[in-house]
């Protein structure tokens, strides 16, 4: 895309720092505090995110012939597939089984966060074409690395419909949100669901603070290295039990604290005075997005309240329009959480494949979405007619 004088630059920086912070978050915008300079250089700085991780940084921006940066996004190139919640394992062993080399990937993503979100970062005052370029830069620049695949992981559903128009593959999966509907306080949302649930979430609420808890929300300066100390512990204790490793250093919930310390919002559980337990969320303009959970111990009920009941509170409280509390998880339908889309698109080089990989993806659409309307049978708010109390 360099030529002439009227020509847009695209490129490519070998980690985030090679790009300015406030021209990064001009395209960004305010609304999603995972796509922020803030929360993907805490990655980059901590360690957590660099090439021996497997996840080498290749970010791409679109300057105009000033050097003004009207549109940029998170890739990376990946050596394996975790950290991402979109699973192709299965792909790839297809693919290598057929004798391709499916490693090196492209990947634009957050590292680590399955949180649905632009990833194509645009400057409100960049062009129309700009989704466009920056789509085809994309595949461009998989071309040129000579990778098996590109991968958009959890965009918006108006860059997914973009992305599908450009000829990626489309897949589609699901979460669970919370939706605020003008809820004034934590019992007009109980009043909204039918009898049995709201019944059976008071009960869990009641328990859970039984056990001789203290819980507290904190945010801002609350928040103090001691917090983070416990919440780490939390942190590796859980990560070890269900995943045998850990993404996140411990340097980056201090990074997280300094750049996003106003966005954080901590749910904090003390036992006898000691740290036991933590649900880490970050709050964008109107969505309070949950992100990591641990704790020490066995405490009844103390997961559905630290991480589905405080952010329904805090939602509510703050006035935000839902709650997306992260990946996997039908159990949060009972409690007021419930199916939503959630998409990728994905750019595959080896043609026989690509048309391999769309006719599953066909099939899996269909199977998501019958699903999901499943799923929302058992939704437990009330139907029209049913009494509230």
């Amino acid at each position: 895309m360099d030529g002439d004088e009227t020509s847009l630059s695209l490129r490519v920086a070998p980690k985030l720092a090679a790009i300015d912070a406030a021209a990064w978050d001009a395209c960004a915008g305010p609304d999603n505090p995972f796509v922020s300079y803030a929360f993907l250089s805490a990655l980059e700085d901590s360690r957590s995110v660099n090439a021996k991780e497997g996840w080498q940084p290749q970010h791409l921006t679109l300057a105009e012939p000033s050097g003004r940066i009207i549109a940029c996004a998170p890739l990376y190139l990946k050596s394996h597939s975790y950290g991402e919640y979109v699973f192709d394992h299965g792909w790839a062993e297809a693919y290598e089984r057929a004798g391709g080399e499916y490693y090196p990937k492209l990947q634009c993503a957050v590292p680590f966060s399955p949180v649905p979100g632009p990833r194509l970062l645009i400057h409100p005052e960049a062009p129309p074409e700009t989704a466009r370029l920056m789509i085809g830069g994309m595949v461009e620049l998989a071309r040129q690395l000579d990778v098996s695949s590109l991968h958009i992981t959890f965009p918006t559903r108006e860059e997914w419909v973009e992305f599908g128009a450009a000829g990626l593959l489309q897949r589609i999966g699901t979460q669970f949100h919370w939706e605020n509907r003008g809820y004034g306080s934590f019992e007009d949302f109980l009043a909204a669901l039918n009898s049995r649930k709201r019944k059976a979430i008071r009960k869990e609420r009641r328990e859970a603070l039984d056990s001789g808890l203290d819980i507290r929300t904190l945010t801002g300066t609350e928040i103090t290295r001691k917090h983070w100390d416990a919440f780490f512990r939390f942190y590796m204790s859980t990560s070890d039990r269900k995943w045998g490793s850990a993404y996140l250093t411990r340097r980056f919930f201090d990074l997280l604290g300094e750049r996003l310390g106003d966005k954080v919002v901590l749910v904090m559980a003390e036992h006898q005075g000691e740290p036991v337990a933590g649900a880490l969320n970050l709050r964008g303009t109107d969505t309070l997005y949950g992100r990591n959970w641990g704790c020490v111990g066995d405490f009844k009920f103390l997961h559905f309240e630290a991480c589905y009941y405080r952010a329904i509170d805090y939602a509510i409280e703050h006035g935000l329009a839902r709650v997306e509390a992260g990946a996997q998880g039908t159990h949060k339908i009972q409690r007021g959480y419930l199916p939503s889309e959630t998409y990728s698109a994905h750019w595959i080089r080896d043609a026989g494949f690509a048309r391999a990989v769309e006719n599953f993806l066909e099939r899996e659409r269909l199977s998501v979405r019958a699903q999901m309307a499943e799923l929302a049978e058992g939704s437990p708010f009330r139907q029209d007619g049913e009494k509230a109390g």
